[in-house]
């Protein structure tokens, strides 16, 4: 009996351990509240201005967003899509964009994972589908 309940504490023990790293792992990809608000105020508004539209978290997979910021293209392939998380980018609209103010310095790599983790928590099979319309 001792024996049996050792091993079921050492397999609960790891499960548990198991499941704080992928949290943390989770985590440390990037703050999607913050992504969240640079999305719609900088990507969401300047797609409703420029690009005909906006575009949603939810219209796509978690898979096809993955692909989609690993490639790093945007504009059918005219620029590259961290171009628009870039400090300089924001220096250029932040008189004309809160968020972009808002987060002027934070690093580019970080603001590219906090739209990453926001994107694939939208993702149309992610935590939390969002429309962000």
């Amino acid at each position: 009996m001792t024996k049996n309940l050792s091993r079921a504490c050492a397999l609960s023990l790891c499960l548990l351990g198991c499941s704080l790293a992928a949290s943390a792992a989770s985590a440390a990809d990037g703050d999607w509240k913050r992504g969240r608000v640079y999305f719609q105020k900088v990507c969401t508004d300047c797609h409703s201005a420029k690009a005909g539209g906006p575009i949603a978290p939810n219209s796509r997979s978690m898979a096809d967003w993955t692909g989609y910021l690993k490639a790093d293209k945007h504009a059918k392939g005219k620029e590259p899509l961290s171009l628009y998380v870039s400090k300089a980018y924001r220096a250029n609209i932040k008189a004309t964009n809160k968020a972009a103010e808002k987060y002027a310095e934070v690093p580019d790599e970080q603001l590219f994972g906090d739209v990453k983790a926001f994107m694939l928590k939208g993702a149309k099979d992610g935590d939390s589908p969002a429309s962000c319309l």
